[in-house]
């Protein structure tokens, strides 16, 4: 604290300094007792040493977690009522506080933008206006809002709105960083002006309509509720409006197809051309890919041009949208016919779902994240526990094997343990869902140990690959060459994040890894096997989701070494400066907790 507060003093002129402070903060706490709130212990300062403490931060922070775990609006408020101010402004240019008042700020604005999002998902534009301008208030430099601003006013019938919003903007990042608005949202601008309607996510019908938008689709109507996503529905459809190719990816299970699915049928009626699904999951061979748009669209069969021109040729002057599902085991395919429509086509719009990124020019990426997920060792209460959008699917899909089934505060614990454990996947929620007419929650969190024995049975009528979780899982698997497999296997002697130095160093000890360690992660990367996250100290780390990591597992035990693995990373650890430890699991293999 001396050194902190007083840098520049002696450590005698410090100490002084200190006592002095310390008197004066006690008699402001509390004249007559104000060491039961600021005590000495030793070399230490501390702070209620009784234990009864608040902070607002920390109150901030846990509120800002349940809101985005439950995504109801009202959490959102909660949590946005406690912020008063930024952290210490007072000390605005001390560096100790800088860092953390930005990220404070930053989660500030996210969540006024995220409760937008819902209220926008609501067709409630005024309260998204008003969500939005908040945060333009306290951040005038946020684009995204002002882009959101932009749309929103004109669906409220009023563009003149929407373009001094744009100037707003603009003369916000010239006098604070000397640029201009992002080529969207100058193009955004423009459309407006010129009188054009941008598409938007509220474009769509209410969700809660009852009588379906009337228009061409050939989408299939749904057996099972779509539960939450309101914000990811609102994400993707903004990103629609901006990009001529969009593709959603993220691991098998993720609910990518159910996404596409919800944002395409809300879009029925907004295309004049209609809505167009093309699944490519049962092909096998990439010259049927053309092929098999033909077969929905109709016209081009029939032309003695080669397929791809006859396509362009029907396609050419219609406004439509396109929705691929499943493009990971055709990319080259793929990417060759979407890359001449759009060139050639310029009222098409692309929806794609993919395990791995198309790799076109212009193509924007979604990654579809788990759905959220309550914290097992800090559980709310059992209302709050209900609006989970993880713990909302297990209950509504087991009501379909067991009709009297209810969270219960008996339960709740257990089946909030399970949607954890499961990694917020929805195929693994639904499998497991689908499991409590033989075993309650707590005897199925008991065996989830074994999670890729026990998650399968899926319907009958589902795909192979969606009816056994570690089904969803050989699907990326069999995508991958052989080196990065190699990769793949080693990376389960990890136990929590890796950085790419320690994936390195142990997955490659010998120098016998088959491939660049580098240009494998990035490609376990792109296949939706790992994650990358921040660490401490901002450096990438790269985390397998625990359903990922149980079959990597496996795979290492298969190749038979597990055993070498295990010395080499007890050899390598060292050099990490205890940074990691190793601990061997109950298969023999070598694993390293958080190591680097």
């Amino acid at each position: 604290m001396m050194d902190l507060l007083w840098p520049d003093s002696g450590r005698r002129a410090a100490s002084n300094s200190l006592r002095s402070t310390l008197h004066v903060a006690r008699n402001v706490l509390d004249p007559s007792v104000g060491s039961r709130y600021l005590a000495s212990e030793d070399d230490s300062l501390v702070l209620c040493p009784g234990g009864n403490l608040s902070v607002d931060v920390d109150a901030f922070e846990e509120a800002a977690a349940t809101a985005r775990g439950t995504r109801e609006p009202a959490t959102y408020r909660t949590a946005l009522e406690l912020y008063a101010d930024d952290l210490l402004p007072e000390d605005r240019y001390e560096q100790w506080t800088e860092g953390r008042r930005d990220e404070l700020r930053q989660l500030y604005l996210a969540l006024r933008v995220e409760l937008a999002g819902f209220y926008e998902a609501r067709d409630e534009h005024s309260l998204a206006i008003e969500a939005l301008q908040k945060a333009t208030v306290k951040e005038p430099t946020l684009e995204d809002a002002h882009a959101a601003l932009m749309r929103l006013h004109v669906l409220s019938g009023r563009p003149e709105k929407a373009v001094a919003q744009y100037e707003h903007l603009r003369d916000a990042l010239s006098k604070e960083f000397g640029i201009e608005p992002a080529p969207a949202t100058r193009h955004l601008r423009d459309e407006i002006a010129a009188g054009g309607l941008p598409m938007t996510p509220s474009v769509g019908p209410l969700r809660e309509d009852k009588q379906p938008r009337i228009g061409k689709h050939n989408l299939p109507t749904q057996r099972t509720s779509f539960v939450g996503r309101e914000q990811e529905l609102v994400a993707v459809k903004r990103m629609l409006a901006m990009t001529r190719l969009l593709t959603l990816t993220g691991a098998g299970g993720s609910g990518k197809t159910r996404l596409a699915l919800e944002v395409a049928r809300d879009l029925v009626g907004v295309y004049p051309d209609g809505v167009w699904l093309v699944e490519l999951a049962p092909l096998s061979e990439g010259e049927l890919v053309p092929q098999a748009v033909a077969t929905i669209l109709g016209g081009a069969e029939r032309s003695d041009q080669p397929l791809t021109e006859a396509l362009v040729e029907v396609m050419r002057g219609r406004e439509m949208l396109l929705v691929v599902d499943n493009c990971e085991h055709l990319v080259e395919a793929v990417v060759g016919l979407v890359d001449a429509l759009l060139d050639f086509c310029p009222g098409l719009r692309v929806l794609a779902t993919s395990r791995i990124p198309l790799g076109v020019y212009g193509e924007q990426e979604y990654a579809v994240p788990p759905l959220a997920v309550p914290d097992p060792k800090r559980l709310p209460t059992l209302e709050t526990l209900s609006h989970y959008e993880a713990v909302r699917l297990f209950i509504e899909r087991a009501k379909a094997a067991k009709a009297d089934l209810a969270l219960t505060h008996e339960n709740g614990p257990a089946i909030a343990q399970i949607c954890a454990r499961l990694d917020g996947l929805p195929l693994a929620i639904e499998l497991a869902a689908a499991r409590v007419k033989l075993l309650p929650p707590k005897a199925m969190l008991g065996r989830l140990g074994q999670r890729l024995m026990l998650l399968t049975g899926g319907a009958k009528n589902l795909p192979a690959r969606q009816r056994t979780l570690r089904a969803a899982i050989e699907w990326s698997h069999t995508l991958l060459e052989e080196g990065e497999k190699t990769l793949f296997a080693r990376m389960a002697v990890f136990s929590g994040g890796r950085t790419l130095e320690a994936i390195e160093a142990v997955c490659d000890a010998e120098g016998d890894l088959p491939l660049d360690a580098f240009e494998g992660v990035s490609s376990l990367l792109d296949n939706s096997l790992i994650r990358q996250e921040e660490g401490p100290e901002g450096e990438p780390r790269f985390v397998m989701l625990e359903t990922i990591h149980e079959y990597a597992r496996e795979k290492l035990h298969e190749s038979g070494e597990a055993v070498r693995d295990r010395a080499g990373a007890r050899g390598v650890l060292p050099d990490f400066s205890g940074r990691g430890r190793a601990r061997v699991d109950g298969c023999g293999s070598g694993i390293v907790d958080g190591a680097a």
